[in-house]
Parts: structure tokens; sequence; C-alpha cells
């Protein structure tokens, strides 16, 4: 008896969600990438004192969806897992290329870039293969993909693009160990000019900071 894991390509469908509307009073465009056990719908509201005239949020619906805990009640999200992990990056990288031939941005906007946990993984995989020009780069409380090298990013202008490190000081899931692997990466991916961000708390999101971004 012998089995063979084979592909198929389809179509599939996704749904995500944007806050705010798009007018010529738009400065900023977030492209928001929520974290583990998340629906789109429930992360926005973390972006709810930001002035609703000049920021424009897109937040992608990771795809695989799953019951949180065993009520069978409440539903979650996860980007990736390190299962079948290249086509899934693939699969997810084009959802994100759709999302955004589907919103049409116009060029004269600021692109901030937002990931939070598994979100980071997804942001920093997207803005590698894509070279986007933004004007932020904010990765909060999450690891930067090992397959991703300093060359990946050789195409930042740091004149205008800022990167923000955000995590809590007592973050369940960045101990000392990773933590100090963490920065050596970012240093060396983003050459020494991120700027790290910390706060009293664990694994979570402050609005507070969302708002002082800008």
């Amino acid at each position: 008896m012998s089995n063979s894991e084979k592909t198929v390509t389809y179509t599939t469908e996704n749904t995500y969600l944007t806050q705010n509307e798009l007018t010529p009073k738009t400065k900023n465009v977030w492209l928001v990438f929520h974290g583990i056990g998340y629906l789109s719908r429930y992360f926005v509201k973390y972006f709810n004192g930001l002035d609703v005239n000049e920021n424009y949020i897109i937040v992608p619906q990771a795809p695989s969806k799953y019951y949180l805990k065993n009520e069978f009640k409440y539903v979650g999200a996860s980007w990736l897992t390190k299962e079948n992990t290249a086509a899934e990056v693939k699969n997810v990288l084009n959802y994100i290329d759709a999302v955004l031939e589907a919103e049409n941005l116009p060029d004269n906007i600021n692109l901030i870039l937002f990931g939070f946990s598994q979100g980071v993984s997804v942001a920093t995989r997207w803005l590698a293969r894509k070279k986007a020009n933004c004007k932020l780069v904010v990765l909060y409380a999450g690891g930067i993909p090992n397959e991703l090298t300093a060359a990946d990013f050789e195409f930042l202008n740091y004149a205008s693009t800022e990167i923000k490190i955000i995590y809590g000081d007592q973050d369940e899931y960045l101990t000392p160990d990773r933590l100090k692997g963490e920065k050596i990466k970012i240093d060396k991916l983003f050459k020494g000019k991120a700027e790290t961000i910390t706060f009293k708390g664990g694994h979570e999101v402050k609005t507070q900071l969302i708002r002082d971004l800008l």
C-alpha cells in the first residue's frame, strides 16, 4: 500500500474588512494583519480611536477558521501553520494581492503596515515580496520568519519608512532567549534603524499605543 500526496489548484473566496471611508481627505491607509485566534471584525476595534476622516483601515481575514476551546461557540482563525507552509504562504500572499487590487488605493496616501503576533510573519513576508512603499511598518509582539534575509529589505529607504517594534515586558510568548534572537534578526534585517517600543503588560494590543503611532 502506498500513499501519494498530490496538489490541485482551485478558486476560493474569502472576506476582508474595511473601516471608515476612503475619500480625498484620507491621509493614512492601514493594512492590518491580526493575530492567531482573531476574526478581522473583532480585531479592527483596536483602531477605533483613530481619526475616521484621515484613516482608512483594511483588515484581511486569515483563511483557516476553527472553533476556540471546546465549546464550538466562538470562532478564531489562523494564517499559517508548520504544515505545508510554503504553499500556504503563497496562497495568503495571493489573497492579499487580490484584496489590494479590489481596493485600488490611490498613490498619494501613507501606507501603514501593521502586524500583531502571527500577523507579523504575514506582514513581513508580504513586505519582502511586494517591496511596498510604506510610511510606517509596525511589528507588534510577533516573530519575523527565519527565511527572510537582509537582501529582502534592501529596497527600504529609512528616510521615508519608519520601522517600529512593539512588545510587552511580560509577554509570555517572548522569552528572554527569543527576544535576544529577534533583536539580532531585527538589527540585521533593518540595519539598526528599527525603533523598539515596550510597554508594561503581556501579549495584548494597547489602543493608546496605536493612537500614538501617528
